[in-house]
Parts: C-alpha cells; structure tokens; sequence
C-alpha cells in the first residue's frame, strides 16, 4: 500500500542502529535568543486569517464566555481541542473553575456577538445575546455554525497566555454556511465568487 501525503508506511522497518537520531526541537527561552518585538509581530499575524469562536461555562450558576480565534484542532482520538487564552483575562479564573464549556463556532453574520464577547465592559449574556442551557448546563448560543461541549483536559501556561486543552464530549452542528474570520484586526466573511 502506498503512503499518502508523507504519511509513513503501515509497517515501518525496524530502525537500525546506523539510523541517525531524531531531530530533536531546541527548546530555548525568550531571553536567550534574538526575537521581533511585539509590533512587529502584531503586524506579520494581522495578514493570517484565523476562525472565531466564543468560549462559554457556567462556573457556580455564572454564565462566563469569551472570544477566541486561536481555537484549533488538536487529536482525534481521543477527540481534543485547544484554544489560548490571555493571562490577564477577566474572565479566566471563572472559566478555569468550569467541569464542562462550550465552543460556539461562529457563523459569518455574528460579528457584533463575537465584538460583545471581546468586550470587557458589557454584560455579555445580555440581550441581544440568545443563548440556551446545553449539556451539563453549558450556555449554548444560538444560531451559531456548531457547538463542541469539552471537558477541561490540560491546560499549560505559555508565554503570556494559557493553553487550554479540552476533551469534546459532545457536538452538534447547525446549518452550514460561510464562517466568521478575523483578518487585519477586523471581523469579516468570505464573499461570494
């Protein structure tokens, strides 16, 4: 059988001992090793369009949620996905408190809700914000592209953020169409061709 897309081969032959090692990823620290600086950086990921979504729990009775666009994928099995989070959120030590949350996938016409969850000073469960209890009491929001329920499985802190892993436990998809992205600094949508 013939591998695809660089995968290796269902059995692989034994290594031997002339086989070189592995290359191996250099692990250094920000302060021993040259880097641009945070404008500068800014401005190289602005060009990368990134998916939005809104993360949200239910800590102790209190709806908490929050917008991300480093959600990502992460195994399949089991199935796992991650998201960064900042670590001077507001809103991560409640979320952190969370048995279960939600990831609501956003659609390309919510924009305002997913500008509402990046906003600091409102009361983001608040009309306009339709939202109902999903599975272990998660607020769902409605209309949006899909909702993943995950258990917290790991969380690291890296850099100034904290990596947040989540087992999914439960989806569900909606109607599909166009996705919301974040490009430039802006929310937006593909347009038709």
């Amino acid at each position: 059988m013939t591998a695809l897309y660089g995968s290796p081969p269902e059995n692989p032959a034994p290594s031997t001992s002339e086989d070189p090692a592995p290359a191996r990823l250099r692990l250094v620290s920000p302060h021993d090793a040259e880097h641009v600086d945070g404008d500068e950086f800014r401005r190289a990921l602005a060009v990368h369009a990134a998916g939005v979504v809104v993360v949200t729990a239910r800590p102790e009775g209190v709806p908490v949620g929050l917008t991300a666009t480093s959600f990502s994928s992460v195994s399949l099995a089991p199935p796992l996905v991650s998201f960064y989070v900042a670590q001077s959120s507001t809103t991560w030590p409640w979320l952190r408190r969370a048995e279960h949350f939600a990831v609501n996938v956003l659609a390309s016409d919510q924009a305002d809700l997913a500008a509402r969850f990046a906003n600091r000073s409102v009361d983001r469960f608040a009309h306009p914000t339709r939202w109902t209890p999903g599975p272990e009491d998660v607020p769902l929001l409605e209309d949006v592209s899909a909702h993943l329920v995950c258990r917290p499985h790991h969380t690291v802190e890296v850099g100034d953020h904290i990596l947040v892993v989540g087992l999914v436990t439960s989806t569900n998809v909606g109607t599909p169409g166009r996705p919301l992205l974040y490009h430039q600094g802006r929310f937006g949508r593909f347009l038709p061709y």
